[in-house]
């Protein structure tokens, strides 16, 4: 039986529709590189807002976090439920070798593809997660920054080579970014999540660099036996690829271990609680960073407000 090869979407939107990836590859492989100024301006601006920021109060702006997450977390889920399809469709009646090696996503999806170009250049906006941080005064960890930049950069050089283990990659950090941005929407409007949902999203991060590098492997492997005029990836971006999301697991299994696992991450738990029984505490929840900052009205030592602070800090791109 003949399958097609896109998957039989319900509705397809005019601008959908519209969408020519030649157009897009043509551009991307123009500008691409681009990618490397804004970066660099990037930097400057949270480093150089840090310091501007060092002796002024922090900004509160909950309402702008608010709207900013809010229509960060509607984007994802709309690019999970236009992207997530088409991979679940080519698994299904193709197999593992065509999700890795074949770029049909962009080159005969106009769906899929419009959705991946849009994915791609959302990298570049979402460099303003870190301005919120800098003006609100929150920690600003290694990790955040260094996945913003290199999810960025990475995104724009595979879409002018059209690699087609993007696919994978594209639908995982859609999926994830539903919920992790929703998480950070509902704190900065006031709502309190149970802890364990921000356990639930560095888990899903984890496991999103797992099946990165796993698929990475794949790809190797394919053009090894398959040859590179079969499998539409370059070496070179496999090496980048894994390199990255090998990073990515290291830094984000350390922000794991020391968040919820540590012996400060557990006796701040236990002093939360304790406080919290005892009705003297009040806990406010930030958003893009999702620190904790508490307010205690009995004696919670340092190292609570420490712990407090580093948790669920991290997003991933």
């Amino acid at each position: 039986m003949n399958v097609e090869i896109t998957p039989n979407y319900s509705y397809i939107f005019d601008f959908e529709n519209e969408f020519i990836h030649q157009d897009t590859r043509v551009w991307m492989v123009k500008n691409w590189t681009y990618v490397f100024y804004y970066c660099g301006i990037y930097m400057a601006v949270i480093f150089g807002g840090q310091h501007f920021m060092q002796n002024r109060p922090r900004f509160e702006l909950r309402g702008l976090l608010a709207i900013w997450n809010s229509l960060l977390a509607m984007f994802s889920i709309m690019g999970a439920c236009r992207t997530a399809p088409e991979l679940v469709h080519v698994l299904r009646h193709y197999g593992l070798f065509h999700s890795v090696c074949v770029p049909s996503f962009i080159e005969h999806d106009r769906v899929s593809g419009f959705w991946t170009w849009l994915f791609v250049l959302s990298k570049l906006p979402e460099l303003g997660d870190t301005v919120f941080i800098v003006l609100r005064k929150q920690p600003l960890i290694f990790l955040h920054w260094y996945h913003h930049i290199t999810v960025l950069m990475y995104s724009w050089f595979s879409y002018t080579e059209y690699t087609a283990s993007a696919r994978w990659f594209i639908v995982m950090n859609y999926c994830v970014h539903s919920v992790m941005y929703s998480y950070y929407a509902l704190r900065a409007l006031n709502f309190k999540p149970p802890r364990s949902i921000a356990m639930l999203i560095t888990t899903l991060q984890l496991t999103q660099m797992v099946v990165g590098c796993a698929i990475n492997i794949w790809a190797h492997g394919f053009l090894q036996t398959a040859g590179k005029g079969s499998c539409n990836i370059s070496e070179m971006n496999i090496k980048l690829s894994i390199a990255m999301y090998f990073s990515y697991f290291v830094l984000f299994a350390r922000f794991f271990y020391k968040t919820y696992l540590s012996t400060n991450a557990r006796k701040g738990k236990r002093s939360l609680q304790s406080a919290s029984s005892n009705g003297s505490s009040a806990v406010q929840y930030s958003s893009i960073s999702s620190s904790k900052q508490a307010s205690m009205g009995g004696a919670i030592n340092s190292n609570l407000l420490s712990a407090a602070q580093q948790t669920d800090k991290v997003k991933a791109q």
